[in-house]
């Protein structure tokens, strides 16, 4: 400073002094957000030199290079940020540095006073970012020249204290600002290249004009979701794709679109083709990253995209949107939730078209990202897009691979065809041996097949599909079944005479005895045609798997009594007549009995205690052992 400089002292305003003492005296988590605003109102500055420029005025030094420079002394500790912007005259400066600004100053103050712990997230809000420096500084300085030739540089520094000085610079200067930050003791980290860099890369990377720190440049990738769509190739997608994910495989698929009206945004997401398995992913680590004119506001926010979405990646970039709004004012931010809704709605629009144009990609999508996507039953705003995505195996695929929508089944339903079936199973497999399948199979009615747990919420969730509810087939009345024709016909034994019909009815009140409060009641079966005997569901009892899935989160089920129906047409049950007609009390109708209850349960996975069960089999094999030895005369 020379002795011809005309150095005049301000004091800071009543509400900047408060300011200052707050961010001074108060401790961040994230301190390193001044970096982020100082490249923000450099940002602002070039795009105001470049509509300078597009308009065709005179400004100074117009040949310079549009960009912004970050240097770094760490033995003197201090870090530079410059620009080749606008400038200041000493009018603005003072406008623009010693004053808060014009509106909304009070309720800046008394937000940050109430949520010091939440500041990081809040400054920059009321057009106050620039202050946040002194949250690592003991002294700035800022020099700065107009774009205005006629108007003199100037200087402005400050320790934050409570006043500043400011003065004309007599030697030459170029163009823009240069911001000088002396940093704290505790502040020396951000002297270093590496954390500058990692900040820059963090919350600026998207910035339109080049980033340097030292001689490199940081911001090397653009913001391609500001591009038309017709303008990004599929390599530039893929790119950006593995610099979000740090993926090395391409994206399964791309979803790209801006909005105007009534909010304007720009919307760049991926589905990946992989799922993010336990070793890679927890439940938190999920979210897009929400930016403000392509600075970031926040990393994997969790509120733009419902959990149920949470596979999918990318970038919201809103106009909108002020600047660093805190998490808790997003979230009731009008703007904000329309925003959600329509990328909500953009996704799910987009795997809806998916499904219709590529159905081997879509069948890709839901092997990977099927099992997260389903709990998506929760939402009702979107659930008619939601039923159209969902796919099940079925009874009339060829694999447990091949899937199905419900508008596939629904248009090859029977006629007269009221209701949609299903069944839950750990596997095909499993589920073809269930005995409430007979009667379906036989008929040639298609059974949705359930395999994970969730399924059966979620078709409990949306209860039906267009005027079809849904119903699991242990529960189904059997004469909604009775218009359906046989597909093919079947051996019947003889029927019953009347005097067996009346034994048998007796015998049915024996078996309910034999199984006492542990069923419901004991009935002649219209469903069964191979198995002797099963477990059907009353209308207000949880399903079986229901029951299962309850149990492994250890929650009471209570006693759900359900019906136990009898085959009269099975050899067994045939045979288990004609002991029952020699003698009712005969010990083998007992065990017989139990064994059939106790094989009902396991095949539906509530057998809680099987030791009664092997037991019995291993007395049984004895006994069927011996009559087989006899009658093969072996010994």
């Amino acid at each position: 400073m020379t002795q011809e400089q005309t150095v005049k002292k301000y004091k800071f305003k009543a509400e900047i002094k408060q300011l200052l003492d707050i961010l001074v005296h108060s401790l961040y988590t994230s301190r390193e957000i001044f970096l982020r605003e100082l490249i923000s109102n450099a940002s602002d500055a070039l795009d105001k030199t470049r509509f300078e420029l597009t308009r065709g005025a005179k400004i100074a030094d117009k040949d310079l290079p549009l960009e912004i420079r970050i240097t770094f002394d760490e033995k003197k500790n201090i870090v530079t940020v410059s620009d080749s912007g606008i400038g200041m005259t000493r009018d603005e400066l003072i406008s623009n540095i010693g004053t808060i600004a014009k509106s909304g100053s009070a309720d800046f103050i008394k937000t940050l006073s109430e949520n010091k712990s939440d500041a990081n997230n809040i400054i920059g809000k009321f057009g106050v970012g620039f202050y946040s420096v002194f949250m690592a500084a003991q002294e700035v300085v800022i020099k700065s020249k107009s774009y205005l030739k006629d108007e003199a540089a100037v200087e402005w520094r400050s320790d934050g204290l409570g006043s500043y000085e400011l003065f004309e610079l007599k030697e030459k200067m170029s163009r823009g600002t240069v911001i000088e930050i002396h940093l704290k003791e505790d502040a020396k980290e951000f002297a270093d290249k590496y954390r500058l860099e990692g900040i820059v890369k963090k919350y600026s990377n998207f910035i339109s004009f080049p980033i340097y720190v030292g001689d490199s440049r940081i911001n090397t990738v653009s913001a391609v979701w500001r591009e038309p769509k017709s303008a990004v190739k599929k390599e530039q997608y893929d790119e950006f794709y593995k610099f979000l994910t740090y993926e090395e495989e391409e994206p399964l698929s791309v979803i790209h679109s801006s909005v105007d009206a009534p909010i304007q945004f720009y919307s760049l997401m991926f589905v990946p083709q992989k799922s993010f398995d336990m070793f890679r992913f927890t439940r938190e680590d999920y979210g897009l990253d929400l930016y403000v004119r392509k600075v970031l506001i926040q990393h994997k926010s969790r509120d733009i995209l419902p959990e149920y979405l949470s596979f999918v990646r990318g970038v919201v970039d809103s106009e909108d949107l002020p600047l660093n709004i805190s998490r808790e004012t997003l979230q009731e931010n009008v703007i904000f939730t329309k925003i959600s809704n329509t990328v909500t709605s953009q996704v799910l629009s987009h795997l809806i078209k998916l499904a219709k144009e590529d159905a081997d990609k879509y069948k890709l999508f839901w092997k990977e990202h099927g099992k997260y996507f389903k709990l998506g039953y929760t939402d009702f705003t979107n659930q008619e897009k939601f039923m159209q995505l969902l796919r099940f195996s079925s009874s009339a695929g060829e694999n447990a691979d091949a899937l199905i929508s419900l508008e596939d089944y629904a248009g090859r339903m029977k006629e007269g065809q009221k209701e949609i079936y299903y069944a839950s199973g750990t596997s095909r497999e499993a589920i073809d041996l269930d005995p409430h399948l007979e009667i379906f199979r036989n008929k040639g009615i298609e059974v949705l097949y359930l395999y994970d747990p969730i399924d059966e919420f979620v078709i409990s969730s949306i209860r039906k599909f267009k005027d079809f509810e849904f119903k699991t087939v242990d529960s189904v009345d059997i004469k909604a079944l009775d218009k359906f024709k046989e597909t093919k016909e079947r051996e019947r034994p003889e029927p019953l005479s009347k005097d067996d019909e009346k034994h048998f009815d007796s015998m049915l009140s024996r078996i309910k005895d034999i199984l006492g409060e542990r069923i419901k009641e004991v009935k002649a079966s219209d469903r069964l045609i191979d198995s002797p005997s099963c477990l059907v569901n009353p209308d207000d009892a949880y399903s079986a798997q229901m029951q299962k899935l309850f149990r492994m989160h250890n929650q009471e089920v209570g006693n759900q009594q359900k019906i136990f129906e009898v085959n009269k047409d099975h050899r067994l049950i045939r045979n288990l007549l004609k002991i029952y007609k020699t003698n009712a009390k005969d010990e083998y109708i007992g065990d017989a009995v139990e064994q059939l209850y106790e094989s009902a349960l396991l095949l539906e996975g509530n057998l809680l205690d099987p030791h009664k069960l092997v037991n019995r089999i291993s007395k049984m094999l004895e006994s069927s052992s011996e009559w087989y030895v006899r009658t093969k005369d072996l010994g």
